[in-house]
């Protein structure tokens, strides 16, 4: 009597465990996360892009300045 209510449990757990999986794998599942995912990336490589191109600017600035091309008089 034990063991059957054992495999009968064990039975019931793997099947909501397999349904989950199985839900899980459903098409508008995978593509959600996978547009979720590049939502994400996209937002970070932004950030970056974003980021480098503010150092880059203030890089240029100090390079001018340190050079001075921004006086007209000394580029002649």
């Amino acid at each position: 009597m034990i063991r059957r209510l054992f495999y009968l449990s064990l039975g019931a757990f793997l099947t909501l465990w397999v349904m989950r999986r199985l839900q899980a794998l459903h098409p508008d599942h995978v593509a959600r996360r996978t547009a979720d995912g590049a939502a994400g990336m996209l937002r970070r490589v932004r950030d970056f892009t974003t980021d480098a191109l503010g150092e880059a600017a203030e890089r240029e600035t100090e390079l001018r300045a340190r050079f001075g091309l921004d006086n007209p008089e000394s580029n002649s």
